[in-house]
């Protein structure tokens, strides 16, 4: 990376270029920077190729046109596969990129041992963006935030890393959001982490009870698997689970009683548009199975407080049960067995 960094600074720039890695953040952060630094705006001079069956003949072309009125040419190649074979042709082109050329490729796996790779490695530079270690990240993080004009608690820091986990394209995310919330503040504090963490936890919830409600159970699931790599509780995730639930089987009776959006979102306390998707997810049940579903959650909370069940399991339980539209007895019964 400071190879590149330095190319850029010096403006000595390779024929080839390969981004790859788990890092997803790094390779296009430093993919834009690299655009940025050899064409800028100039499209003429920039061309972008992504996906399997990218044309060599296209590419080719371009690789050996002078750039129009300008230094340089950029020629960008995004997640194409071919560093997973051999192919003689593409490794003739990277061995043969003329002055004022630039190849670009940013792919996710790479064979290190194909000729291609081999190829580029000796015309260019190749770069593996790996997943940063804690200490990196917490460097990173707390830069970012100095940019914003905000200092981090180092408390602070550690929560809000177990809240993101270590994927870059996640933590800048939510950098963004806790920049937002604090802004006009000197300094991010545990408790801004928490809130923000809170916030974002029951946005998660509410797409897993959408994805129930149109039962799509997998979705569902899968949300659900991401918030456990994020470390969140099970407990907690039930209890959010269960207050929705009950939201949604108020929006319900008051549905039956020809209530508005707006009168929704005054009884609930909420903004009219998520008024308006509870209504949507309200529609999708009965006033019975919304009951039995509340009546579920308590249920799988008494049975994994009392240690008959796990919290993940109890979480998966009332998935299934939403999403197949069971009554509480007979997911309770499967629980049983």
């Amino acid at each position: 990376m400071e190879k590149i960094r330095n190319d850029i600074k010096t403006r000595h720039f390779e024929a080839v270029y390969l981004l790859f890695g788990e890092e997803r953040y790094l390779v296009q952060s430093f993919a834009r920077q690299l655009k940025e630094a050899i064409v800028g705006s100039d499209s003429m001079n920039d061309a972008f190729f992504e996906g399997s069956g990218i044309s060599l003949e296209a590419v080719s072309d371009l690789v050996m046109t002078m750039p129009f009125f300008a230094q340089d040419r950029l020629i960008r190649i995004s997640d194409s596969g071919l560093f997973q074979k051999s192919d003689d042709a593409w490794t003739d082109l990277v061995k043969n990129v003329p002055e004022g050329s630039h190849l670009l490729f940013t792919e996710q796996a790479v064979d290190k041992r194909s000729r291609l790779y081999k190829a580029v490695k000796d015309a260019g530079y190749c770069a593996e963006m790996k997943r940063q270690s804690e200490r990196d990240l917490r460097k990173w993080v707390t830069q970012g935030f100095l940019s914003d004009g905000l200092a981090i608690r180092q408390e602070a820091l550690t929560a809000f890393l177990e809240n993101t986990g270590d994927d870059m394209v996640n933590i800048r995310s939510e950098m963004d959001k806790l920049s937002a919330y604090c802004a006009g503040e000197e300094e991010i504090t545990l408790g801004d982490v928490e809130t923000i963490g809170t916030a974002r936890l029951v946005n998660r919830v509410f797409d897993m009870v959408q994805a129930v409600s149109e039962g799509k159970k997998a979705r569902a699931l899968a949300l659900y698997y991401d918030l456990m790599t994020l470390r969140e509780k099970g407990s907690r995730i039930l209890y959010l689970i269960a207050r929705q639930m009950n939201e949604l089987l108020c929006v319900r009776e008051m549905l039956s009683s020809g209530a508005r959006q707006d009168e929704v979102a005054a009884r609930l306390k909420v903004p009219p548009y998520v008024a308006g998707k509870l209504m949507g997810q309200a529609r999708q049940f009965s006033r019975d199975q919304l009951k039995s579903f509340v009546s579920l959650c308590v249920s799988l909370e008494e049975a994994f407080k009392s240690g008959n069940l796990t919290e993940q399991i109890a979480v998966e339980m009332l998935l299934s049960a939403i999403a197949s539209r069971r009554l509480a007895g007979a997911a309770l019964e499967n629980a049983e067995k």
